[in-house]
């Protein structure tokens, strides 16, 4: 998410440092976006970045960060004015998350697992350097980063692997003494999640063609946001109706982590459970469903 950003508002030197361990994926990078109290309502962030003369001091609190107990570095949106609206006192800042003053605590999620965090940053010096643009022109890079990862949310391979999944599924498993394929119910959901995947596919097709056009984004990433989240979560859903008891043993008998205990069921069962659970999550990060329907609602029908 943070490459085309460099790359789009960087300098020249930060673009020479930072892309090519992007592109070779040697560098891992975490985003700091959502604060306590400031998730859809992004702009009233309130992590502090105060000048010191070559540097900034960091003083506030990521939250949801996902990966950063990975992370090497952090891109983060930080306040350097209260001036004016709040969205011209942000700035964009490339940060290495081993500087002294950042900790990072784990917040495990509903499926029991450690996937986000809360990083916390006490008098973290970072370079003036190390800012993308101008200082308040932040919510600039912001917003266009977002609209990058909402598209990214689209994820339309990994829709299309777990309709396999499903059909790969449905064929292992009896149902009333048959494949549950020949089930005429779920036949009938599964086909439904098909067409829709299609049509999200062709969807998305079609903007990408308008931008290699040159036309500019507007509300198409929050439609592709929307749908893909939508289906993500009815994919899961239906994956579990499959399993139907085989799904019973979560969490304890997951069958990863490096365990050598046989699964319970056809292989992939261990995780659909997790995967359902998780993906309750899918309509709230990139910013909320609700808050895209405003957007599109925004831009399609104002006069």
């Amino acid at each position: 998410m943070v490459g085309p950003v460099i790359y789009s508002f960087g300098n020249e030197a930060q673009k020479a440092q930072h892309l090519p361990g992007i592109l070779k994926s040697d560098v891992w990078w975490a985003q700091g976006y959502s604060e306590p109290g400031a998730g859809s309502d992004l702009a009233s962030l309130r992590m502090a970045a105060v000048r010191d003369g070559d540097h900034y001091i960091l003083n506030g609190t990521k939250l949801w960060t996902t990966m950063a107990h990975w992370a090497d570095w952090i891109f983060c949106l930080v306040r350097t004015s209260n001036e004016a609206k709040p969205q011209d006192g942000i700035s964009f800042l490339l940060v290495d998350i081993t500087t002294p003053g950042i900790s990072i605590d784990p917040v495990i999620t509903i499926d029991g697992e450690h996937h986000v965090n809360q990083v916390t940053f006490e008098d973290v010096r970072v370079p003036v350097e190390n800012r993308i643009g101008k200082e308040g022109a932040g919510w600039t890079c912001a917003k266009f980063l977002l609209a990058n990862e909402r598209q990214a949310i689209t994820d339309l391979g990994a829709k299309k692997r777990m309709l396999q999944r499903l059909r790969a599924l449905a064929t292992e498993i009896n149902a009333n003494g048959k494949p549950l394929l020949q089930d005429p119910d779920f036949s009938r959901k599964l086909t439904d999640l098909d067409i829709q995947v299609s049509g999200l596919e062709y969807t998305e097709l079609r903007f990408l063609d308008a931008q290699l056009r040159g036309e500019e984004r507007g509300f198409e990433p929050s439609i592709l946001k929307v749908r893909g989240t939508e289906l993500q979560q009815a994919l899961s859903e239906l994956y579990v109706e499959a399993l139907g008891y085989f799904a019973l043993p979560y969490p304890t008998n997951r069958g990863d982590h490096g365990s050598n205990m046989p699964e319970s069921g056809p292989q992939g069962a261990a995780n659909g459970v997790a995967h359902f659970l998780y993906s309750r999550a899918a309509t709230i990060y990139g910013g909320t469903n609700e808050i895209q329907k405003n957007i599109m609602a925004k831009l399609l029908l104002r006069a």
